[in-house]
């Protein structure tokens, strides 16, 4: 067994899986298959499941195996509404605050994210995207609301792929551009309502009453792969 695998680390990298968009609601986790994937025994693996399922991510459906949640309108909703609430107070917070250093590094986030955009990995623009919200968290000093926002984006991020959301990379990007510009210039209430307006059209783009079926998940390994990155660590 790889010596820095662990329950834990199988389950955050699929959550990256699903922040990058290569996981879809509907899609079969196997616990042979994840078990091969990373080297390691059903039991660790089934522990991992264990772990996703108490944060909502996977459910198992009896004498079928452990499935990708397909969350419900209203839990989308739920979930959309209280990324407004955290990342809203979030930037409340930050009133008073020396900043320079947070937008340095979210303008570097917002070059990766746009460099993304420019490439061909959907993947990783997927995942720099939604990480933008998760480096917000962690930039500004909240590291007890880095997985709490983490795991809300992933839920976010599930409801898009269920219900194909129309909003587009460039605009997610450049929205949070402004968002930055915001704080650069010292207005931390119009960062805050630009963080809500950009929250709610996320929301409003997805087709709630989209019918699509997932795709089959005959691509477990490339789908937790890590997600290539174009630095190491966030810095």
């Amino acid at each position: 067994m790889p010596a820095d695998v662990s329950p834990t680390a199988i389950a955050e990298r699929v959550v990256e899986a699903i922040l990058a968009q290569k996981l879809a609601p509907g899609d079969r986790l196997g616990e042979q298959a994840l078990a091969e994937n990373f080297s390691v025994s059903r039991t660790m693996v089934r522990e991992a499941l264990m772990q996703l399922q108490a944060r909502g991510f996977v459910e198992v459906q009896s004498r079928r195996g452990w499935y990708v949640v397909e969350p419900s309108a209203e839990e989308a909703r739920d979930a959309f509404s209280a990324r407004r609430i955290v990342e809203a107070g979030i930037l409340a917070a930050s009133e008073g605050r020396p900043l320079g250093q947070v937008i340095r590094k979210l303008r570097d986030h917002i070059a990766d994210e746009q460099r993304a955009i420019e490439g061909a990995d959907a993947a990783t623009r997927a995942f720099l995207l939604a990480d933008f919200h998760v480096c917000l968290a962690e930039q500004m000093g909240h590291q007890l609301l880095v997985d709490v926002l983490r795991d809300l984006t992933a839920r976010t991020t599930l409801a898009a792929t269920l219900y194909q959301s129309k909003h587009e990379a460039g605009q997610s990007c450049a929205e949070h551009g402004a968002i930055v510009a915001a704080l650069e210039a010292g207005n931390i209430e119009q960062a805050r309502q630009l963080m809500l307006d950009h929250i709610g059209n996320v929301e409003r783009a997805l087709e709630v009453d989209a019918t699509a079926e997932p795709d089959a998940p005959s691509r477990l390994r490339a789908t937790l792969a890590p997600v290539a990155l174009p630095r190491a660590a966030r810095r």
